[in-house]
């Protein structure tokens, strides 16, 4: 028997609820801290309330930013069975629940009927060195914007006839941006040269047309950091799953669900228009759904998704790639 607790989880607290029957809605409810301090006194409310035996214990989250993050590890470090929800899946089964209103004490209600009702799956700690690669990345990222947005203000100083000062200053803050940029992305690399599991899933992924360095790192980051099973599974978490998109006289037409990380799939958006001239099997892909009719943005959605797919597949069988349309 498992018992559901939902947890809605902010900056600086955890509002936790018991489901203690699903039929008639009964729940106990306890707010606290979100911190180390606050953890241990769910632990003791749990054992209080529910049972002493944690391991019955389910615990559904949504994931929120990084503020989730520390309770899930302890939790699942207490024994407590965790899963971590996708927002857009939460906002879909309350909506289906006619949940109109949103309160920290109804997300809990709903988290917890989500656990109850869809048994989703189990989270699972990454592995250590996987959490740092994935820490590296996020910090590459944040340079990477911040050196756009003065790039920005530089072209824009230029063309405004701004003063020599304020050039200048932005000027030093780009030379340092890249200079930061350039020293992050080397510690990226080295980081994965001296892990061999991440090495050689580099590799692989660097044997498929059109995936470069900065795709093959943040593909790695994303495969290992879930127990995948299946492509489809990947696919999804990044966001990448098609969905349907009606309105007045516009009919069948499919959008991506982008769930996941957009910075991602921004990367593998550029990944797919090279794959399309470049990659044998997205190219055959490609070229058959515009001849079906499908427009341009479509077909790149499916090679995005094909891409994910290629990728997952080298990993899995630990292999570099083989085309399978014979140029």
């Amino acid at each position: 028997m498992n018992f559901q607790v939902g947890i809605d989880v902010a900056k600086d607290k955890i509002d936790c609820l018991w489901l203690r029957d699903i039929e008639s809605l009964k729940i106990k409810t306890k707010v606290l801290p979100n911190s180390l301090a606050g953890f241990e006194q769910l632990k003791s409310w749990l054992e209080k309330n529910i049972t002493t035996q944690l391991g019955e214990i389910h615990v559904s989250l949504e994931a929120t930013g990084v503020y989730h993050e520390s309770l899930a590890y302890a939790l699942h470090a207490m024994g407590i069975k965790v899963s971590v929800i996708n927002p857009a899946f939460v906002r879909d089964f309350a909506k289906s629940l006619g949940v109109r209103s949103k309160t920290d004490k109804k997300d809990s209600m709903v988290l917890a009927r989500y656990g109850a009702t869809t048994h989703p799956r189990l989270w699972e700690p990454e592995p250590d060195h996987v959490r740092s690669l994935k820490a590296l990345l996020a910090r590459l990222a944040a340079l990477e914007t911040d050196l756009q947005r003065e790039l920005n203000r530089l072209e824009k100083a230029q063309i405004s006839q701004a003063s020599d000062a304020v050039i200048e200053s932005i000027e030093l803050m780009v030379d340092q941006l890249q200079t930061e940029s350039a020293r992050v992305e080397k510690q990226i690399d080295d980081h994965i040269d001296k892990n061999p599991d991440l090495k050689k899933d580099r590799d692989r992924l660097l044997s498929i047309p059109s995936i470069g360095p900065a795709v093959s790192r943040e593909m790695v980051a994303v495969l290992r950091s879930r127990n995948f099973t299946q492509a489809s599974q990947a696919a999804a978490f990044i966001g990448l799953v098609p969905k349907l998109w009606e309105s007045g006289k516009m009919k069948g037409r499919t959008t991506l669900c982008k769930n996941g990380s957009g910075r991602l799939r921004a990367k593998l958006y550029m990944a797919a228009i090279v794959a399309k001239q470049h990659n044998p099997d997205i190219k055959a892909q490609y070229e058959r759904l515009v001849a079906a009719g499908k427009t341009k943005m479509q077909a790149l959605g499916a090679a995005m998704r094909k891409l994910v797919q290629i990728c997952f597949g080298v990993l899995k069988h630990q292999s570099e790639y083989q085309p399978q349309i014979v140029k």
